[in-house]
């Protein structure tokens, strides 16, 4: 009996231990000297990135806001296409976006990133790449002008597209370090096939593409580096998923319908923005965190900016785990459950958003709390301020209230509520662009 016993123990850690895998190792088959050396490197970069002060970061974040907003206010959210004038109409876009020369100088968006992801200059520093061909035939010898074949280079890239394309990735898009994807100008859509992977890499930059209708990749023999290749479990189906990344920047990106998650990031992934971006028709649309046991993600810090959460979108706009999450400044227009939700005590700081409620009168609340008590949940840090509220939705915050609104100066978070998110958000998504013509 007691050997039986001692049998059974040690079938179930090692149940438990086969089923964290996939979690750990990230459908990398063999984790091998390399990937052991890029999980090291990446811990380091994530511990480099952490900011112990967060709530200063938001301050600065504010500050850009606010200088943007003088004199502006409007809650009515434009619905007619705008042909007149370039309008930036936030302090991202405002850095880059109404300059004729865009396109000559294309590397000037990596000086406007704001929020957790500000340090993010993506391939800044390297050569121009120019992607000639839509095809992804070859997971092992990619072909030279690919997509893939110039994301697995070892220098860092700025990548471009000679004209349209429609690319279905036949396998997930394995990055390394220090890229920007830049579909600016030319109408890029990942479609059809596998998405976006940043696994134990840092300081990327991906803009101005269309992702959508991603599905899971079978795996197999895929080349993540140029001198590395190894096998691959079958993929999640996220449109980006960040693993282990530090140092991103997501935006004006188009994405629906994947068939997992929009944008995931695990596994203490951290220093992120994304910004001006369009969702629609989604279930789980972000998850910033895989497992409630996984307490490094407390070195977690994202920001969400200038985002339009629209139409077809069902819960997790976001879903937090652990870390500190900085909502700030968008559009909620549809969501069928909730928007934003969490576990395991995140913080969550919410300012300056509009949230729209469903109809329905029972996903009125903004905010879930999962598998928690209330006894639980309620010492959690999730405050909103200066959000707008309309069709009976509501907030329910939490933590100590006394310290809300302590990191915001003078009239900061006045400059930027909620009323002024349809102006801040108008041109979310991916945008049209012509050379020579602000964009």
């Amino acid at each position: 009996m007691k050997n039986m016993k001692e049998l059974m123990s040690k079938l179930f850690f090692l149940f438990v231990f086969i089923a964290c895998l996939p979690t750990r190792m990230a459908h990398i088959s063999e984790f091998d000297e390399v990937w052991q050396l890029r999980a090291a490197n990446a811990k380091v970069e994530a511990e480099r990135a952490y900011n112990p002060n967060p709530h200063n970061l938001t301050n600065n974040f504010n500050e850009h806001v606010r200088k943007t907003l003088e004199g502006v206010n409007s809650t009515r959210r434009y619905l007619v296409k705008h042909n007149g004038p370039c309008l930036a109409t936030n302090p991202i876009d405002r850095c880059w976006r109404c300059r004729p020369d865009w396109a000559q100088n294309r590397k000037r968006l990596a000086d406007c990133v704001l929020g957790f992801g500000h340090k993010t200059t993506g391939g800044k520093d390297g050569k121009y790449y120019i992607v000639t061909d839509h095809t992804d035939n070859d997971m092992i010898n990619p072909k030279p002008g690919t997509l893939r074949h110039a994301v697995i280079q070892p220098e860092p890239l700025w990548i471009i597209f000679r004209g349209p394309m429609v690319i279905r990735l036949s396998e997930e898009l394995i990055m390394t370090s220090d890229k920007t994807i830049d579909g600016r100008g030319a109408h890029v859509h990942i479609v059809g096939g596998a998405g976006f992977t940043l696994q134990f890499i840092k300081n990327i930059i991906i803009h101005g593409i269309h992702i959508h209708d991603i599905k899971q990749g079978s795996g197999g023999m895929i080349r993540d580096s140029v001198d590395h290749y190894g096998f691959r479990t079958m993929s999640d189906g996220d449109g980006v998923s960040l693993f282990g990344a530090t140092n991103v920047w997501l935006d004006h990106l188009s994405m629906r319908n994947c068939y997992d998650g929009l944008i995931d990031a695990i596994q203490a992934s951290t220093a992120v923005t994304i910004s001006n971006c369009h969702f629609t028709k989604h279930n789980e649309v972000m998850l910033f965190g895989a497992s409630d046991s996984y307490t490094q993600d407390k070195i977690m810090q994202i920001t969400i900016a200038f985002n339009h959460f629209g139409q077809g979108l069902v819960q997790r706009m976001p879903r937090c785990r652990h870390g500190f999450f900085h909502v700030v400044n968008n559009d909620y227009t549809n969501w069928l459950m909730y928007a934003v939700g969490g576990s395991r005590h995140p913080t969550i700081v919410s300012q300056g958003n509009r949230f729209i409620a469903p109809p329905n009168l029972f996903a009125k609340e903004v905010t879930k709390r999962e598998y928690s008590p209330e006894s639980e949940w309620k010492n959690w840090q999730w405050t909103s301020e200066n959000d707008l509220m309309m069709n009976g939705a509501f907030f329910v915050e939490s933590g100590d209230l006394t310290k809300k609104g302590s990191y915001a100066q003078r009239d900061m978070i006045t400059a930027k509520s909620g009323s002024y998110v349809t102006r801040l958000t108008r041109f979310s998504g991916v945008l049209r662009c012509i050379e020579n013509i602000p964009c």
